[in-house]
């Protein structure tokens, strides 16, 4: 099979998966007569979006803006973290059970605080996502550093290698696989967060964004409007989850060529 035909597989395959459920759902709602403040039908939900665009695409952007700077800021403080905690033992044993416990604490209960140290707005919503996506990144980055293989490591020792340049040399790159994975995990985490963000802040008028529309929709009654916003949250999630693949997955093809590359020349 050619690479053409199962990029279209792959593709393929679920897009027909979608388009079953929305005709099931269409003809559902319309065979049940369920009322459309209860559930709308796929139709409904198209024509809210396309009525208010203009606001949505604003909105989208808005929470687009707010997960992609959370996520930044999560991946650069959760690679230097772990990379520290990584190369001191004693971190790793002291702060690792510590940050795992942290992680544990929903950021809905945590979000009234936030207000107290932040602005509402784009900061509380760049802040949620931002504590939403670290631990992914953060527990990638020790793990995988601290998969190295011992060979590596007392070779590196050997030749009189300092701390730092084992980790710029060895560690790091050895760490690229699993750091892409927490990466790929916090993109997608990162977008909850934003929209828990926005629903605390509660900011409002021409910069609301997607968080605040679904929950201005809610108090109309404006279900339809509700699952378009939801959609495009959707949109965001697998916009941002997407870029960030496919940056790892150059990233670890890069790594895993230059590895080949290394080894071939050792021989």
């Amino acid at each position: 099979m050619s690479a053409r035909a199962a990029a279209v597989r792959a593709v393929g395959w679920p897009l027909l998966g979608v388009a079953i459920v929305l005709v099931a759902w269409q003809f559902g709602v319309m065979l049940s007569g369920v009322a459309p403040y209860l559930l709308p039908s796929p139709a409904a939900i198209a024509r809210a979006m396309w009525e208010g665009r203009d606001m949505l695409a604003s909105a989208m952007a808005r929470t687009a803006l707010g997960a992609a700077i959370g996520f930044a800021c999560a991946a650069a403080a959760g690679g230097l973290l772990g990379s520290v905690i990584a190369l001191i033992p004693f971190l790793r044993r002291s702060l690792y059970p510590l940050a795992t416990v942290l992680q544990m604490v929903p950021v809905v209960a945590v979000a009234p605080l936030l207000q107290l140290w932040v602005d509402n707005g784009l900061p509380m919503a760049i802040l949620s996502a931002a504590i939403v996506a670290l631990f992914p990144v953060l527990a990638a980055t020790i793990d995988g550093q601290a998969s190295v293989d011992p060979g590596l490591r007392e070779l590196f020792k050997l030749h009189g290698a300092t701390r730092l340049r084992r980790w710029w040399k060895l560690d790091l790159p050895w760490s690229l696989p699993a750091t892409a994975t927490g990466l790929r995990i916090a993109a997608g985490l990162a977008v909850i967060g934003a929209v828990v963000g926005e629903f605390v802040s509660g900011y409002g008028g021409t910069r609301a964004p997607l968080g605040i529309v679904i929950q201005a929709a809610m108090r109309d009654a404006r279900t339809d409007l509700v699952f378009a916003a939801v959609a495009l949250t959707t949109v965001v999630g697998f916009a941002l989850f997407g870029a960030v693949s496919l940056v790892g997955w150059l990233l670890v093809r890069r790594w895993h060529a230059s590895a080949v590359n290394d080894s071939e020349e050792r021989r």
